[in-house]
């Protein structure tokens, strides 16, 4: 399923659920609960050993997803430039490359124009937010990593808040949706959702040994708390 900046701009924070957290050899069973519960993104951490220490999974399982969802693939591999049109042809609704992973952030964003997937560019907590500035007119979704790519059991980095209202300067009066992503959990879920983001990426939240419907629909409804709040 393709999206757009506006569908997930309108109506506050939203959520994505990180599909690597799930249960894989139940995939179908955890995607049919995702989608009774009514919930279309799935976020898909793409590693290839290199950009980082994981190795994880490519375009097959990216098709394989029901078409019916949003297929959020964030890539964290090496040198994406020739390597993001099988996600395309995977059905990729969402398509996010890091900058610090190719010499050519620009002509990563340049190949996706046209293809109907909404284009993201991602950075690891130690990048400056002023490398953006050259890529903005080309992005439609600036995500902020929270935590260091490729190791588990991180917490949230604190000057993630800092680089969130920074990043929302950036991006003023443009068409670009601002994510976090990384060590959001169900005990500040709440207070990430309060720094502003439109896009909240988790998945160890979801798929942490209760239900995951009932981790969603508390995620959820923090999220829409914090929209009904800053509606007020």
């Amino acid at each position: 399923m393709k999206v757009t900046a506006q569908q997930l701009l309108d109506g506050g924070p939203k959520l994505s659920v990180g599909l690597l957290a799930a249960d894989l050899l139940r995939l179908g069973d955890e995607l049919l609960g995702l989608e009774r519960a009514g919930h279309v993104i799935v976020h898909v951490d793409v590693m290839d050993g290199m950009f980082c220490p994981q190795f994880t999974v490519g375009p097959p399982v990216i098709k394989a997803i029901p078409e019916n969802f949003v297929k959020d693939c964030h890539l964290m591999v090496h040198e994406p430039v020739d390597k993001v049109k099988a996600y395309v042809d995977a059905g990729a609704g969402i398509i996010t490359c890091h900058v610090e992973s190719t010499a050519h952030p620009h002509r990563v964003l340049q190949s996706l124009a046209g293809t109907g997937v909404l284009r993201g560019i991602a950075l690891n907590p130690g990048t400056p937010l002023e490398v953006v500035e050259p890529l903005i007119d080309d992005l439609e979704l600036l995500l902020l990593l929270a935590i260091n790519p490729g190791w588990s059991g991180q917490k949230f980095i604190p000057r993630t808040e800092r680089r969130v209202g920074a990043a929302r300067e950036l991006i003023a009066g443009r068409n670009v949706v601002l994510g976090v992503d990384g060590g959001v959990t169900k005990a500040n879920i709440e207070y990430v959702a309060g720094l502003g983001p439109d896009l909240v990426v988790s998945g160890s939240a979801i798929f942490d040994g209760a239900p995951p419907a009932d981790n969603l629909s508390y995620m959820v409804d923090a999220l829409r708390r914090q929209r009904t709040g800053a509606a007020r």
